[in-house]
């Protein structure tokens, strides 16, 4: 009975053994995940947000008095604007701009305009008192002229020698007034200058001041005309004149009048997409404060240098849409949710991108049987893609099944379809000898010196 019951005991381990190693899976059997070739329509898109502006606008200016350098303000804040977007009528109100620059430079002003009237009074001081001695030196000479002529009358019995000292010291006297005369007329003219130029000193300072008293007058901005303030920006991505900004007196503008029949979105592109982006590619444009609004546009510009983002190291392009159309409820600013067609095909194989492999300048996808028993390593040539398929232009048709992973024995398997990689190198290689052609046929001329 014993024996009976350890010989059955023994079957039933064996018959166990036998299931587990039955059960359990093995690499022929491996699980991969894969995805079915799909044909139809195929689009290819970009998502980026923007923001309206107008490619044309009138312009709010600095007031043209701040550019005269006499004021000697170079730079000029912002105290208040109105909000963008807002409507104004003819001689509404703007801007108002800080009058501390002002301020500082018009006590300043004053405080020269003290100093250069006292030294043109000082001035006429000096040369009338200059003038009065050298008029005090003339008539001692006429006087000194007058004695060595009375000597003369009265050494008429003298001695010749005697009668010859006192005809030159007559000859002296006579010479010194005549030269006292010229110097006090040459001295006249010395000081006359000297006050003219310091009157010219203080009439500069006296116009300065009154310059800067009439800047207190520009410091409220009125509209020129009616229609929609909209802020002006500097290029690349400057920030918008507004409240508290600081700019230049020379600055193009403060505000813009917008003219809404040439609104464009302007947006930013990263560096992975900006080679998809084409001049004349359609877009789908989405305005944020109306979600139920859809407009057409298309791509008119593309920055040739790409900008840092703000606190990143990611490099962006920007891209100018232009909006097709007009809209009254439309305004400056409002952000744009753009979707712009980078490619388009009518009727496309197309299989997901984590099924496509490269190695070098090569592209294949792993075709599987249904039962995934039989796996080929197939050459394709891809197309357009967008974030989630690509194109299959060759080496895939509707309806075969693609591995999503490459399988463990991926290296053992071999290439198929070469014939398609020699047809993509064939077409590169003929595409390069003609840009090599068209290259030779426009040489520069050869520069040569006379």
């Amino acid at each position: 009975m014993i024996r009976r019951i350890s010989i059955i005991t023994i079957l039933v381990v064996l018959a166990v053994i036998t299931v587990v190693f039955a059960l359990k899976p093995s690499h022929d059997d491996e699980v991969m995940l894969t995805a079915t070739a799909q044909k139809g329509k195929f689009e290819s898109m970009v998502y980026s947000s923007g923001q309206l502006e107008s490619q044309e606008a009138d312009y709010i200016t600095v007031p043209a008095v701040f550019r005269d350098n006499r004021l000697r303000i170079w730079e000029i804040t912002i105290a208040d604007m109105i909000e963008e977007g807002s409507r104004v009528d003819s001689g509404d109100y703007v801007a108002t701009i800080d009058h501390s620059a002002v301020d500082e430079q018009y006590k300043t002003a004053m405080d020269e305009l003290d100093q250069r009237f006292t030294e043109y009074e000082d001035s006429k001081i000096d040369s009338n008192l200059t003038l009065s001695n050298q008029r005090d030196q003339i008539v001692n000479a006429q006087l000194d002229l007058e004695e060595r002529q009375i000597i003369i009358k009265e050494s008429i019995y003298e001695a010749p020698s005697v009668k010859r000292k006192a005809e030159m010291d007559l000859e002296k006297a006579e010479r010194k007034y005549e030269q006292m005369k010229q110097a006090y007329v040459l001295k006249q003219q010395q000081e006359a200058n000297k006050v003219d130029r310091r009157f010219i000193n203080y009439k500069q300072a006296k116009e300065r001041v009154d310059l800067l008293q009439s800047v207190y007058d520009a410091l409220t901005i009125r509209s020129p005309k009616s229609g929609i303030i909209g802020y002006y920006r500097y290029s690349g991505r400057g920030a918008a004149v507004k409240a508290n900004s600081t700019i230049s007196t020379r600055s193009p503008a403060i505000a813009t009048f917008p003219k809404m029949n040439t609104l464009i979105s302007t947006t930013y592109i990263n560096e992975i997409d900006i080679s998809r982006i084409k001049a004349g590619q359609k877009v789908a444009i989405g305005i944020d404060a109306f979600p139920e609004k859809m407009l057409e546009g298309e791509v008119s510009s593309i920055a040739n240098v790409g900008q840092l983002l703000p606190r990143s190291d990611a490099k962006v392009f920007e891209v100018k849409i232009k909006v097709i159309g007009d809209d009254e409820e439309l305004k400056p600013s409002m952000t744009t949710s753009n979707v712009i067609q980078t490619g388009y095909a009518e009727e496309a194989v197309f299989v997901p991108l984590e099924s496509v492999f490269t190695n070098d300048s090569l592209s294949y996808v792993y075709l599987s049987e249904k039962d995934g028993r039989k796996i080929q390593k197939q050459v394709v040539e891809t197309g357009i893609q967008n974030e989630n398929f690509v194109v299959a232009l060759q080496g895939v048709k509707e309806g075969d099944r693609v591995l999503l992973s490459e399988p463990e024995n991926a290296e053992s398997l071999t290439f198929e379809g070469m014939d398609i990689y020699q047809s993509i190198k064939d077409d590169a290689d003929q595409a390069a000898g003609e840009n090599s052609q068209e290259a030779a046929l426009v040489q520069p001329k050869e520069f040569t010196s006379k």
